[in-house]
């Protein structure tokens, strides 16, 4: 039996400004925050509870991860992109989860393709655009992780959630979603198979197809 005490002792405490930076980064990411709304300090500071020097440490966090921005007037906002900045979020995403990809398939173990194969069990019967989004991410970080490259996983992560945040707004076409499942499906198939050519034709497949729904999007509404 592990020694509860000692596990206990090694956990990371979560501070105030990341549990704060925590809680509206899920709201940025499930659309309950939208690009471009101002994020009233005061007003949030009187919501979570804390002073307005713990609120801006908590906004610092996500202006790190180029979610929310500073304006002149110490005022700040949900950063919105262009489509300009997504089409290059996603040519860097494509160079860096290829390669990450590339350095996994041959770590990958059954217990990695497991986990994968039931979260994408998941994926087809979810309608929460909130928990769909995770299972997105998790999907592919169960694929990238055994690679080992922590601060590659870090500089990923801080990408996808820059564009996953828009997903909400096309979910509703179940053309994307049923295509996204299909290319996880081979994806995860591909390897299976260690085959890391036909796996990296497939994530560029798959992200080129995203990347055009967001792009379009972004375009409709600049």
């Amino acid at each position: 039996m592990k020694n509860t005490s000692k596990s206990l002792t090694k956990t990371k405490r979560i501070t105030i400004p990341e549990s704060i930076s925590n809680h509206l980064r899920k709201q940025i990411l499930i659309g309950e925050i939208h690009a471009g709304e101002p994020l009233r300090q005061e007003l949030l500071a009187q919501q979570f509870g804390v002073s307005i020097s713990a609120l801006r440490e908590a906004l610092k966090i996500l202006e790190g991860e180029k979610l929310v921005r500073f304006l002149p007037n110490h005022g700040a906002e949900v950063i919105r992109l262009t489509a300009e900045e997504a089409l290059e979020i996603y040519e860097i995403r494509m160079m860096l989860e290829t390669g990450i990809l590339a350095l996994s398939i041959p770590k990958l173990k059954e217990e990695d393709f497991l986990r994968a194969e039931k979260i994408l069990e998941e994926e087809a019967s979810c309608h929460d655009p909130a928990r769909y989004n995770e299972i997105n991410s998790l999907f592919h970080e169960y694929l990238y992780e055994p690679a080992g490259n922590l601060r590659l996983l870090d500089m990923i992560h801080l990408l996808h959630n820059n564009v996953a945040r828009y997903l909400v707004f096309y979910l509703d076409k179940m053309d994307f979603k049923d295509f996204s499942h299909s290319e996880h499906t081979a994806l995860l198939a591909a390897c299976r198979e260690r085959d890391v050519r036909k796996a990296k034709q497939v994530l560029k497949k798959h992200m080129n197809k995203a990347c055009k729904l967001l792009v379009e999007y972004l375009k409709q509404h600049e």
